[in-house]
């Protein structure tokens, strides 16, 4: 079974319970950072779009 979520509403939810719980750390502004360019399609999307999707190609491969 294979279970698909879009990057931007996992970011979204990450995001809101960031905010939520009031976390200043380094994984929450990561993860604003990457919600913020996944929301806004801007020029640098291309390049952040392929790192995450390696990223979890990678991940995806070490279960295999």
């Amino acid at each position: 079974m294979v279970l698909s979520i879009s990057a931007v509403l996992l970011f979204g939810a990450a995001s809101a319970l960031a905010v939520k719980t009031r976390s200043a750390g380094a994984g929450a502004a990561i993860v604003l950072f990457l919600f913020g360019f996944f929301v806004a399609g801007t020029g640098a999307y291309e390049p952040i779009h392929n790192l995450v999707q390696a990223s979890a190609d990678a991940l995806s491969a070490l279960g295999n």
